[in-house]
């Protein structure tokens, strides 16, 4: 899972200035790929044991599939993990059976999941690839899912959304989990600050952070859920659930801005859960 919005503000190298506004396509892959080259040691040290070698949460609400089982029954499936950071998800996926297989933009995290194989034995295959532009056959995975991996780190969603597309099998679900979108309106702030709305919703600019010559060096990227819902829909998916996870009793863990208080009052994930159709008259 990778860190929520504002979550690295300043590790990749120095920050001089903050602010919103459109971001392409290469600057954002350009950014993002350094960035978590440069943040993956710190992210892990911070979040791994709540992530765990071998586990599968969902968000910083502490969802885990154990319970929620979004994806679905997958014995004898071909799963693909959407930006999977050190593997924590695929890599419990595969102590249970399934054959998953990862892909993340960063290779300092794929680095890490490389480590993390070596000291459980339990061995996640990973590639470093671009979601925009999935290395895969078409129709190769019965299931996908990302856990905030890669979908708020793209200048064009609906691209990613449509490779996920072609590489399900027909009758496949993708699940894919991102900060809700209603708290780009408000600081990313855990405490009391960050329970007051400040920005617009429907201001759709990226949140980009730059260096001093002027080069966005972070940039993550604000959809409303009507933004989400087309993009599904404009991709061939087909949105079945959406899921907004509440914060459980006695989880005190502060994660960026996600926090007891918040969580309470605020929803902070979204989990996004669409099918391929199969075509009518064949089996799912």
């Amino acid at each position: 899972m990778d860190a929520p919005q504002d979550e690295g503000a300043g590790l990749a190298g120095p920050v001089a200035s903050v602010r919103r506004a459109a971001i392409g396509r290469d600057d954002t892959r350009r950014a993002n790929r350094r960035w978590w080259d440069g943040y993956a040691d710190d992210y892990q040290a911070e979040h791994g044991d709540f992530l765990r070698d071998t586990g599968f949460v969902w968000c910083p609400e502490g969802l885990d599939e154990a319970d929620a089982r979004l994806l679905g029954e997958l014995d004898g499936a071909t799963v693909l993990e959407v930006g999977c950071g050190a593997g924590q998800c695929g890599r419990w996926l595969r102590s249970r059976g399934v054959r998953t297989v990862g892909f993340d933009l960063s290779a300092r995290q794929l680095w890490h999941s490389g480590r993390i194989d070596a000291r459980t034995g339990l061995r996640l295959p990973v590639v470093q690839a671009d979601a925009e532009r999935l290395p895969f056959a078409a129709a190769r995975f019965d299931a996908a899912f990302s856990a905030f991996g890669a979908l708020p780190f793209v200048a064009d969603a609906t691209a990613v959304l449509t490779e996920v597309h072609r590489v399900l099998r027909p009758g496949g679900r993708f699940v894919f989990s991102v900060s809700h979108p209603v708290r780009w309106s408000f600081p990313d702030d855990p405490g009391p600050g960050g329970l007051t709305a400040r920005d617009s919703y429907f201001d759709r600019s990226a949140y980009g952070e730059l260096d001093a010559s002027g080069t966005v060096v972070y940039a993550e990227h604000h959809r409303t859920l009507g933004d989400w819902v087309r993009s599904v829909t404009a991709s061939g998916l087909l949105l079945t659930d959406l899921v907004e996870p509440e914060w459980p009793p006695g989880h005190d863990r502060v994660w960026g801005g996600w926090s007891p208080l918040r969580g309470r009052i605020l929803p902070g994930t979204a989990i996004f859960v669409c099918d391929r159709p199969a075509p009518e008259g064949t089996a799912a």
